[in-house]
């Protein structure tokens, strides 16, 4: 695992998983190798409530809801969409639940406007059908088609960004569970690929992109859907950030203090700007990023490896509010005069009043959209 740059799920949570089989002794929906409530206890983590000899870490934070429908959706005939804004954790959430029943994430299949309907069902192997024709042994399978024949968890990220055609290959996918291949011959039924028992899909997709490839209604029809919000509960945001924060420390081998006050401070600018978003006016006066849990992420893992570099050691307040400008600051200038109207209205005021780390936030921060003006 140390070689990979990003090991899936499975992977990651290799041993966990295991230990989590080895005592599940609930019924199992067709293939699933771990039973719903095993499913929901990987991806939530445990409480002492549970009575397990070792503790199982929580991975995914938001509402408990949203994850057992998902779970439920998956034992059932239909697909499973995510939707959301960017960066509330879809796709995180779609890879563990993949994770856990499945033991395999990796068939996934991401939606661009170059994705084509072979991605989804199949594609040849030209030079093997120049030799010997085509058959079984020279399709290509799509991941989806893997994820049929092997009765397990198929993915398609960004559903809405593919064209319309290719969101309808999937429609026959879903309510028929079978894939023909009309270029084989049909004794034996060759030509047709069956979904086994336990196959189902994980879409997501971005709220924010509603008008670029709207679903069609027979589509909809065949998934359920469950909207992952932004999360705005500042308990729950700083939990997930605080474990971000320790897998990036750990993964980079880095010892670097992230004093906790900053963490406020960084939940707080996010909660402000957020407010600000919702009282504009026009989209002029919102800051172009979505200022989901993502990107507060981002901006702290920015901060951290820069003061770790070049730093002193020690997350600074400076260092934290130039990485908020550098990150957030997209539009030119628009952005940059939110900002600065920000820093000035409400962190100037903050800092007289409160003290603390917010004066030298405020000084950071008109650094960097000083040298960005």
């Amino acid at each position: 695992m140390s070689d990979l740059l990003r090991a899936p799920a499975e992977i990651k949570y290799a041993e966990e998983l295991d230990w989590l089989e080895s005592i599940d002794d609930n019924p199992k929906p067709f293939s699933w190798r771990l039973s719903p409530k095993m499913v929901r206890l990987f991806v939530l983590g445990s409480e002492r409530a549970d009575g397990l000899d070792r503790e199982v870490t929580q991975k995914w934070f938001g509402d408990r809801s949203f994850v057992e429908r998902s779970i439920v959706t998956l034992a059932s005939d239909r697909g499973l969409l995510l939707i959301g804004d960017p960066g509330t954790g879809k796709s995180w959430l779609a890879e563990l639940l993949s994770a856990a029943i499945s033991r395999n994430s990796t068939q996934v299949v991401q939606g661009t406007a170059g994705t084509t309907e072979d991605h989804i069902k199949y594609s040849w192997n030209v030079s093997m059908v120049i030799a010997k024709g085509q058959s079984r042994e020279s399709m290509i399978p799509s991941p989806i088609m893997t994820a049929m024949e092997t009765g397990t968890i198929g993915r398609f990220e960004e559903l809405t960004r593919s064209t319309s055609d290719v969101q309808d290959a999937l429609i026959s996918i879903l309510s028929e569970k079978y894939i023909s291949v009309p270029e084989l011959d049909s004794a034996g039924g060759e030509n047709i690929v069956f979904a086994q028992p336990g196959f189902s899909v994980i879409a997501t997709a971005n709220s924010r992109d509603r008008g670029v490839n709207d679903l069609s209604s027979a589509l909809k029809r065949r998934f359920n859907f469950v909207r992952i919000p932004v999360v705005t509960n500042k308990k729950s945001e700083a939990e997930i950030v605080r474990f971000r924060t320790e897998e990036l420390l750990r993964r980079h081998s880095i010892e670097l203090d992230v004093p906790p006050t900053l963490l406020d401070v960084l939940l707080q600018s996010f909660a402000d700007l957020r407010a600000s978003a919702a009282a504009a006016g026009s989209d002029d006066e919102k800051l172009e990023s979505a200022l989901s849990t993502a990107e507060q992420i981002g901006v702290l893992e920015d901060a951290v490896l820069h003061s770790d570099f070049f730093g002193e050691r020690t997350l600074t307040a400076r260092a934290l509010a130039a990485s908020l400008v550098g990150t957030l600051a997209r539009r030119e200038p628009e952005d940059l005069a939110i900002l600065n109207k920000y820093l000035h209205g409400v962190v100037e005021p903050r800092g007289k009043e409160q003290g603390g780390s917010w004066p030298e936030f405020l000084e950071g921060g008109r650094e960097a959209i000083a040298k960005l003006a």
